[in-house]
C-alpha cells in the first residue's frame, strides 16, 4: 500500500455527507439548550464536527488525526424527532494544517443549517504530550 502524504492527499472540492437520525436524547430540551424537544443546536454541531473529521481521517497517516478549532453554524429551521438529517461538508482550503469546510444540514423537509468549520491537521503524540503536561501544572 502507498504511504500516505503530509495531508493525506486531501485536496479542496472533497466533500462527505452522512446522515442521522434525531433521537429524544438530542433535543434541546434534554441537553439544556431550550425548552422545546427539536433537535438541540449543540448536538447538529457535533454532527457537522464527526463528518468533517471523519472525511479527514480517511486520509491522513495513522500518527495524525484534526482537532476542531471553530464551527459557525446558523441553525435556520427546527427538526423534530424522528427525522432524518444529512450532514454536508465540502473541504474549501488547506492552509498548511488549517483545514476550512463549508457546512449543510438537511432534513427530510428543508434546509435546516449552513455554516463553516476549521479542523488542524496534528500529529497525535505531540497533542497530547502538550496535553499531559498542562495536567502537571
Amino acid at each position: 500500500m502507498e504511504e500516505k502524504k503530509e495531508n493525506g492527499g486531501l485536496r479542496p472540492g472533497m466533500e462527505m455527507k452522512k446522515d442521522f437520525t434525531v433521537g429524544r436524547d438530542q433535543t434541546a430540551r434534554v441537553v439544556g439548550s431550550g425548552g422545546l424537544d427539536v433537535l438541540a443546536t449543540p448536538v447538529l454541531s457535533g454532527w457537522i464536527e464527526n463528518v468533517a473529521y471523519e472525511m479527514v481521517d480517511l486520509w491522513l497517516q495513522d500518527d495524525q488525526t484534526t482537532v476542531g478549532g471553530s464551527i459557525t453554524t446558523q441553525h435556520i429551521a427546527p427538526t423534530p424527532v424522528g427525522l432524518k438529517v444529512r450532514i454536508n461538508v465540502r473541504l474549501e482550503k488547506i492552509e498548511g494544517r488549517k483545514l476550512v469546510f463549508t457546512t449543510e444540514a438537511w432534513d427530510t423537509a428543508q434546509k435546516i443549517a449552513e455554516g463553516e468549520h476549521v479542523r488542524f491537521i496534528v500529529d497525535k503524540q505531540r497533542f497530547m504530550e502538550k496535553v499531559a503536561k498542562k495536567k502537571e501544572a
